[in-house]
């Protein structure tokens, strides 16, 4: 509501072109936003040692396997339609063609009942199912192709984690864990959602999120999932937002976690603790499924690797606990300390002036 009456924040303008669980941010509040994840990967990288990374948005299932999204929360992910354009044209011409006696194609003349075998061989192929009319023939796509297709990564835990599968590393190159860290937009179905935080910032098919990934030696994991925590709590701090750690028991925790603390954020709204970011040590889990190893100096053995994950931290609900805790009597939002490097010169306020 805040950011509406600002005139900063359109969720009719982004429902019209999108649909539900969607924002248009605006001017001031757009670059608030910017800041924020402009901070937060500046705090990973520069204060805490990870290594950024530029990862790719889209990848293939086997990667989404690998980090256990696949196959037990396929509902809440988005896929790519694999019925790529030139598939699609192509059988719609071979269809087309199919109006005529004879088709001259490449190496040959062909005649209509050879095409329909083609096709149909396609059809069987591609598990749709084809309406072939006559001149006017059309094509009737009742199932997807049963080929490649990408999805979108609901985090660059994804992205990040797989850099190593079906990788041997060198107990050198984990003598200090590997840490990596990208700030990257991230899509989710929710399916699991429905009529839970409708309306509002908070749960979104399309949010920004700095995401923290580490690789270590089994032994050292433990360690580095109370450093990735902490790291992830030195944004709150910065940012003066107050907050809690808990520790998840079992039935709460991801598929692929063996522990995990989540980070609440106090939002006056609600009048309640909000999840902010989740820090989670996998253990080997991930690794079996990548195939992720690394070789102990003077042994022939490999080992599994382990992996940690941890949001450091979601954006979009970050800008909400900003807004809600730094408005002012006034209606406007205060801009936090550690944030006015990275706004405009002289600006102390969102929504009126500075």
């Amino acid at each position: 509501d805040l950011g509406e009456a600002m005139g900063l924040l359109d969720f009719e303008a982004a429902a019209k072109m999108s649909g539900a669980r969607f924002a248009v941010l605006k001017g001031q509040l757009a670059r608030l936003e910017r800041a924020l994840g402009q901070f937060m990967l500046d705090l990973q990288t520069d204060t805490h040692g990870y290594l950024e990374v530029a990862p790719p948005y889209l990848v293939k299932e086997e990667a989404m396997f690998g980090t256990g999204q696949l196959p037990k929360f396929e509902e809440d992910l988005f896929f790519t339609d694999p019925r790529a354009p030139d598939w699609a044209d192509r059988v719609e011409s071979l269809i087309n063609l199919m109006g005529r006696t004879t088709v001259d194609l490449s190496d040959g003349p062909y005649v209509k009942a050879e095409v329909a075998a083609f096709m149909q061989a396609v059809a069987k192929n591609a598990k749709s199912v084809f309406s072939l009319g006559n001149a006017d023939a059309t094509i009737e796509f009742q199932g997807p192709f049963d080929g490649k297709r990408w999805g979108l990564i609901p985090t660059a835990e994804v992205s990040l984690t797989n850099l190593v599968r079906e990788q041997i590393l060198s107990e050198d190159e984990l003598a200090t864990p590997m840490r990596l860290t990208a700030l990257t937009p991230c899509f989710r179905a929710e399916a699991g959602s429905a009529g839970r935080d409708t309306r509002g910032l908070i749960r979104q098919h399309q949010f920004s999120k700095v995401e923290m990934v580490s690789i270590t030696r089994p032994e050292d994991s433990d360690a580095e999932h109370e450093r990735m925590t902490g790291c992830a709590e030195a944004v709150l701090k910065a940012l003066e937002l107050p907050y809690r750690r808990m520790l998840l028991c079992k039935g709460d925790m991801g598929f692929s976690a063996r522990k995990t603390f989540d980070l609440e954020v106090w939002l006056p709204s609600q009048d309640t603790y909000r999840e902010i970011s989740s820090c989670s040590n996998c253990g080997d889990f991930q690794a079996r499924r990548m195939d992720a190893r690394f070789k102990r100096a003077g042994e022939k053995k490999t080992e599994f690797v382990h992996t940690l994950n941890g949001s450091g931290l979601a954006v979009g609900r970050t800008l909400v606990a900003v807004m809600e805790n730094y408005q002012d009597e006034g209606g406007r939002i205060a801009v936090p300390e550690v944030l006015k490097p990275y706004m405009p010169k002289g600006m102390t306020h969102v929504g009126g002036a500075a």
